[in-house]
């Protein structure tokens, strides 16, 4: 029965982030995927590191004020065992927020010339956004450069606590290891006591027209805009996103697809008759608090959550891989994670 300090369910961006992570510490790594690796949220999403964004809860902020901070040396990591680089795209956001923002205004020099104000007041956050299909590519190629035994097609169907280790089951093999973290995003809504919902967005890309130039993102209430400035997919922008409860459901429909790409024209004029090279659907995996899952589960130390990432799973990736690992590690926490405890008490619907 093949064993590992660590077996990671689901091979996403925080799977293989951890992967990594537990990798450098010198643990030994199972991680299995019920699919294929990095196929779900991960590559959906648009690549926004909005640590800053006013809308999210605050009990986020210093972690993902963390996460930024690691950032670099994560990307840096990637790059030494993958041979790729992935940039920033951009380093500036442009969201539209209530002029008594305590934020500062843009000034008329940082809004793009096509601009529609409209009512909006926009205002500056210092932000970086990356390329998730970018990074996918190479923290992949990264996790192959190692000894983590990756296995794709093989779901989880269960998992039992045996004396000190987890036995986990698959359609082919069982396998065994000293702690099992679930990492499987909404999919981790079908194994209790996880309590994430999937919450899914609808996006899709432009090419950006030679009228458009375009090196920042745009945010409002309704639509964010989050151009590529270089690597394979520079000289597009991606647009979204719709958030709707359908279950596991990732269809996508056109009438959805033209109402952000109309959305997003009324704010740049060009986009209008920007050329749609792609549409498609991700599922965010949501809890009842808006709040990741972090650690283990009741009444069971082996067995540990890293989900619930919502809108911020790639922001939280490097954070979350550093986290779990020194609670596996018995360290000392960078954070007090209470208050993301999978264990913690969740609002009354």
């Amino acid at each position: 029965m093949p064993h590992s300090d660590c077996c990671i369910a689901g091979a996403g961006i925080i799977g293989l982030s951890l992967a990594l992570e537990l990798h450098h510490r010198g643990a030994t790594v199972t991680v299995l995927e019920s699919g294929d690796p990095l196929a779900q949220a991960s590559t959906a999403a648009a690549g926004m590191l909005a640590a800053h964004d006013p809308e999210n809860p605050p009990q986020l902020q210093s972690i993902s004020d963390l996460s930024l901070s690691l950032y670099p040396a994560y990307l840096s990591q990637i790059e030494s065992l993958s041979g790729l680089p992935v940039p920033f795209q951009t380093s500036l956001t442009l969201q539209a927020l209530p002029s008594s923002s305590s934020l500062p205004l843009a000034t008329p020099e940082e809004l793009p010339r096509q601009l529609i104000l409209g009512n909006h007041h926009f205002h500056r956050i210092k932000e970086h956004s990356i390329d998730p299909r970018q990074l996918a590519t190479a923290l992949l190629a990264a996790v192959q450069a190692t000894s983590v035994d990756l296995h794709s097609h093989t779901p989880v169907i269960n998992i039992r606590a045996i004396g000190n280790s987890i036995q986990i089951e698959t359609p082919t093999t069982t396998f065994t290891a000293s702690h099992f973290i679930d990492c499987t995003g909404a999919w981790a809504a079908t194994a209790p006591p996880s309590r994430v919902v999937p919450r899914k967005g609808q996006l899709l890309s432009v090419a950006l027209p030679p009228t458009l130039p375009l090196d920042l993102v745009l945010r409002t209430p309704g639509i964010y805009i989050v151009p590529r400035t270089q690597g394979p997919n520079a000289g597009r922008a991606i647009i979204g996103a719709t958030l709707e409860d359908r279950g596991f459901d990732k269809t996508v429909h056109p009438a959805d697809i033209a109402r952000l790409h109309s959305l997003a024209s009324h704010l740049l004029p060009d986009l209008a008759i920007a050329p749609v090279l792609e549409s498609w659907a991700g599922l965010r995996p949501t809890t009842p608090d808006g709040l990741p899952l972090l650690g283990a589960v009741k009444d069971n130390p082996r067995h540990l959550l890293a989900t619930g990432h919502y809108r911020n799973g790639i922001l939280l990736a490097p954070v979350t891989a550093h986290l779990i690992a020194q609670l596996l590690s018995n360290e000392p926490l960078s954070l007090d994670l209470s208050a993301l405890s999978p264990a913690r008490d969740f609002p009354v619907p």
